[in-house]
């Protein structure tokens, strides 16, 4: 149900006749008719671009061809009358009975409202949180995270396939030394004086006979003994010899790191499931970057773009503002990405021979291509903005132009406590992590405020802030309108106990009761739920659905408070319960549309608020 689509029907057949009857020429392309909402309420319910867009086709003035169409609307189902403006834009208003036909449909469909079949089932992925898995998430994490699962609810809503998936960089020189660091975590288990995590000295001493006399430890958090007692538990004490006299001693790396990696890896994907639970987040696939490039699928993707000319061995002009002395000029084999709009060709080899990321990231995307994501979506840290080009000339390469990526960049969230920055340090193992986070504040609290703001805009978490209940903080504010909505009832019950206020009941209500303009306005609102859903959806901005929650809050507020100062606005009306049904009929569908917004975020609604 979408009243705005709705005009839009009734505006096309209204023109559609208007060709038949020969006032208007055939062949006019009717798609790029739009209706909105005026600027200024004053000028009318809806607005449109028609006259403006056909007059071209149609040999006519703009104002000319709005006049024919502005005499013919008002014999349309849903338009009263319509009036033109400026150089041939139609304000149009609607029949009063419309509005109270959108209210009983929010009523009909509850929660559904809003859900829309724009997408029409079209597959998209939908890439996001993708950490490496070398410890619990963290709020550096989160924004990403909740960004992510926000924008696939929202494409859900809209009526696209979505399928939610995490990257699992599983191949690289981070899981090295997550590896390193669990093995020491074995070490001090089975022997903690000899291998104290804070033992330097000892530390230094170890990397050294395995001869890696520069390496440290990394990641020194307490959530690493877990892998290292499963480590334990799955191969006791094969992975480590016994001296004179007992003495633990550590095997040659070569003997130990494979399966060190591969269980690390494990303990830190369950760990990284478990905290993107607790925020309500569950991922449909999960894809290993080691599974990748084992099953040869970068050799694969290196072979189908080398067939295509693609790629090539070259030496790379020196990076911009890097002093000469500092480059070393040598041939690499090279990914012709300048041809799809980047700004230099990428290096797709080390010089030890090996893949680099970006190779093993190319043949993931081919990959989800050929699962039949022809829309893919990426939700990045601001820090790897200078990835972007790259990998979007690699998707339009290896799909021959038939997919596209679009990347939503991520900036960072200082995290305070009362205005005072709170630290954090993912590998000295001191960070804020995910789960601190959520339960300091709740999950609801993270989701919701976390798309508050644009994503690329920074945002400060106040662990305070977000707690307190005024105006000024929207989490609050739309879950204290969920609320009320509640106590209404509630109220209802206490002073007009046996009032029918079942569904039934209110959508059969007497609805001329809503006539004052506050409530016209929230019913115009909730008239618009349904274009906010299309319109975020199609501009992929869950942020959008948050600021239209807030003005539907305040208006609610604003409408209840009204009934404090005017008895006669009041929702409940213990003498007259036509008026109380009607109004509480409005009130329920406030109830349904803050739902229906807040199940976008993964965000449950309060039914009372301590």
């Amino acid at each position: 149900m979408n009243i705005f689509r709705d005009v839009k029907t009734d505006l096309v057949r209204t023109i559609e006749a208007l060709i038949a009857k020969g006032t208007l020429p055939e062949g006019l392309d009717l798609s790029r008719i739009t209706v909105e909402s005026p600027r200024d309420r004053a000028h009318g319910d809806m607005a449109t671009n028609a006259a403006m867009v056909l007059c071209k086709p149609a040999s006519m003035k703009p104002r000319d061809l709005a006049e024919i169409l502005a005499k013919a609307l008002p014999e349309s189902e849903l338009i009263d009358s319509a009036e033109i403006a400026g150089p041939g834009f139609i304000n149009m208003r609607l029949k009063g009975t419309v509005w109270f036909n959108v209210l009983r449909g929010i009523l009909r469909l509850d929660t559904a409202y809003g859900d829309s079949d724009m997408g029409t089932g079209v597959k998209v992925n939908v890439e996001y949180v993708s950490a490496n898995p070398t410890g619990p998430l963290h709020i550096g994490h989160a924004r990403g995270a909740v960004v992510g699962d926000a924008l696939s609810g929202l494409l859900l809503k809209a009526g696209f396939d979505v399928c939610k998936e995490y990257w699992v960089n599983d191949a690289g020189s981070q899981i090295d030394s997550l590896g390193w660091a669990v093995y020491w975590r074995y070490l001090e288990l089975l022997d903690p004086k000899a291998y104290a995590i804070t033992d330097e000295a000892a530390i230094t001493a170890f990397t050294a006979a395995m001869g890696a006399p520069d390496r440290e430890l990394e990641y020194r958090g307490e959530y690493l003994i877990p892998a290292a007692e499963a480590l334990l538990e799955k191969y006791g004490e094969s992975l480590i010899k016994r001296g004179e006299g007992g003495v633990v001693e550590p095997l040659p790396v070569d003997q130990w790191l494979g399966q060190v990696r591969l269980l690390a890896v494990e303990k830190m994907l369950e760990l990284i499931r478990a905290d993107l639970a607790v925020m309500g987040i569950n991922q449909d696939v999960f894809t290993s970057e080691r599974d990748i490039i084992q099953s040869g699928k970068v050799d694969s993707v290196l072979s189908y773009l080398k067939d295509r000319d693609m790629v090539y061995r070259g030496i790379l002009e020196p990076p911009k503002g890097q002093k000469l002395d500092d480059w070393e000029p040598r041939e690499q084999t090279l990914f012709r990405a300048t041809q799809f709009g980047d700004d230099v060709d990428r290096p797709l080899q080390k010089s030890d021979g090996s893949w680099t990321y970006f190779a093993s990231d190319i043949a993931y995307h081919r990959e989800k291509y050929l699962r039949g994501f022809k829309r893919q979506i990426n939700v990045w840290g601001a820090d790897h903005g200078g990835y972007v080009k790259r990998m979007q000339a690699a998707v339009q390469a290896t799909s021959q132009g038939e997919a596209t990526l679009t990347i939503k960049l991520c900036q960072m969230v200082r995290l305070l406590d009362k205005g005072e920055p709170m630290k954090m340090s993912k590998r000295a193992g001191n960070f804020v992590t995910l789960r601190d986070l959520e339960e300091a504040v709740g999950k609801d609290v993270v989701r919701f405020y976390l798309l508050t703001r644009k994503p690329d805009a920074p945002l400060d978490f106040d662990l305070t802030a977000v707690k307190e209940q005024s105006r000024d903080n929207m989490v609050f504010y739309v879950q204290y309108a969920h609320a009320r909505t509640h106590s209404v009832f509630r109220m209802a019950d206490e002073q007009m106990p046996g009032l029918d206020v079942s569904e039934e009941a209110l959508s059969a209500a007497d609805l001329s009761a809503l006539s004052g303009p506050a409530e016209e306005q929230l019913l115009r609102l909730m008239a618009e739920w349904p274009r906010i859903v299309e319109s975020a959806a199609e501009a992929e901005e869950p942020h959008r659905i948050a600021y239209y929650l807030y003005d539907l809050a305040s208006n609610f507020h604003s409408w209840w408070t009204q009934g404090r100062e005017d008895t006669a606005l009041r929702v409940i009306h213990p003498d007259e319960p036509e008026v109380t049904q009607a109004r509480l009929a409005l009130v329920m569908a406030v109830r349904i549309v803050i739902a229906s917004g807040l199940s976008v975020f993964g965000v449950e609604p309060r039914n009372e608020l301590n």
